[in-house]
C-alpha cells in the first residue's frame, strides 16, 4: 500500500467509536523499514482553548491497528 492511499483513509478508534482525523505521516525503523506509528492530527476539541491553535496529535504504534479498510482505519488505543 503506498503512503498517498494511507493518508486518505480516516482513522476510527474503536474503544469510543470517535473519530480521530486522517493520516499524516508515519515513523519507521530505519534499519528494518517497518511501519512502527502511524500519526494522526486530532480534530478539534471541545475546550475553548483550542480556538487559539490546539495542536494535539497521536502517535498510534503499529500494534494497535486492528483492520485497514478501504476507507478506514481501525484502531484500538485508550
Amino acid at each position: 500500500m503506498l503512503f498517498s492511499e494511507l493518508k486518505s483513509k480516516e482513522v476510527v478508534n474503536l474503544r469510543d467509536c470517535r473519530k480521530m482525523g486522517h493520516v499524516t505521516d508515519f515513523e519507521f525503523d530505519e534499519c528494518s523499514g517497518v511501519i512502527q506509528k502511524i500519526i494522526v492530527p486530532g480534530i478539534g476539541g471541545k475546550n475553548w482553548k483550542c480556538l487559539f491553535g490546539c495542536d494535539t496529535e497521536y502517535a498510534v504504534a503499529y500494534q494497535d491497528i486492528k483492520q485497514i479498510g478501504p476507507d478506514v482505519i481501525m484502531v484500538d488505543v485508550p
